[in-house]
């Protein structure tokens, strides 16, 4: 087996991948892998909700599986390129699981099952959030090619016009804007930030907003929030959805208890799209409980 070519990716972590491929016999180039999860059978009873994002999506015992059946409409994945590959994993590559054997193939699958979409009847888009580890003018390309296989799944923008389809692949991480916006035709679109307000990125190429919420705010659920960062999250909404954007914030409190109830409510009255968590079952109770966009389940 030649070495895999590693795009950053520190020498322990390259040891570590070199090691792990070695003991499963991969090949360097090997093909998209098959399908490794068994998909669960669609449940018309599951809700589909509209802000609840899966971070780190990849690490629970069923990735995008055990998301869908807890009505997640967007999920996370960090992908490494090796030689060709883009494999899963969040410190470094695991080389038994690429993009397409965990979620390409999956929701291909679940698409055909449910005559063209992700939830039975539900007609809007999921969000599949892929976020670069390695290099991103390298990784992008890359992204693409796969993502072309699916034709019939993938959300495609071709010369500034964007055909909506069951899946959307916004890129995090490390991203390449420039070759982004210069392709006639993508299927994968930029996940800008804060300071990505006001530079004139039509929504076409960037639709979604995220950032580190410790950057931007103290408060993180003890006490009341302070008047003036409640009154700057709302800005920060009506801004990004003004100019067509939705907006995801990480690192916000996820650990159960009153403080994580406290911010998840101040996000759903300011309009955050995308609620980040690990813990599905905790925000799938929550947005049920507390969020008035979500209608009851269907009988």
């Amino acid at each position: 087996m030649r070495t895999p070519t590693i795009h950053r990716i520190p020498g322990v972590v390259t040891a570590l991948f070199l090691a792990l491929a070695a003991a499963v016999a991969l090949p360097a180039a090997a093909p998209a892998a098959t399908v490794v999860a068994t998909p669960h059978p669609a449940r018309s009873t599951i809700q589909p909700l509209e802000r609840a994002h899966a971070h780190n999506d990849y690490e629970h015992d069923r990735p995008l599986f055990d998301a869908l059946d807890h009505g997640f409409t967007s999920v996370e994945a960090d992908v490494w390129l090796v030689d060709g590959q883009l494999y899963i994993g969040h410190d470094g590559p695991d080389p038994s699981r690429t993009l397409a054997s965990t979620y390409l193939d999956p929701l291909r699958q679940r698409f055909r099952e449910n005559s063209g979409s992700i939830y039975p009847g539900w007609r809007d888009s999921l969000r599949l959030l892929v976020d670069v580890k390695s290099e991103g003018t390298a990784a992008w390309p890359v992204i693409e090619r796969e993502l072309a296989r699916y034709p019939e799944l993938f959300t495609a923008a071709r010369r500034g016009r964007v055909q909506e389809r069951a899946v959307t692949a916004v890129i995090s991480g490390n991203r390449d804007l420039a070759a982004m916006e210069a392709a006639p035709v993508r299927r994968s679109f930029y996940d800008g930030r804060l300071s990505d307000l006001g530079s004139g990125l039509p929504a076409t190429v960037m639709p979604l907003v995220s950032d580190n919420w410790t950057k931007h705010f103290t408060w993180l659920g003890v006490g009341p929030m302070p008047e003036s960062e409640r009154t700057k999250l709302h800005q920060i909404v009506q801004r990004a959805h003004a100019a067509g954007y939705e907006v995801r914030f990480w690192a916000t409190p996820d650990v159960a208890g009153p403080a994580r109830d406290a911010v998840w409510s101040e996000l759903v009255a300011a309009g955050v799209d995308a609620l980040n968590t690990d813990d599905l079952a905790g925000l799938q109770s929550f947005l049920l409980a507390h969020d008035p966009q979500e209608a009851a389940p269907a009988a």
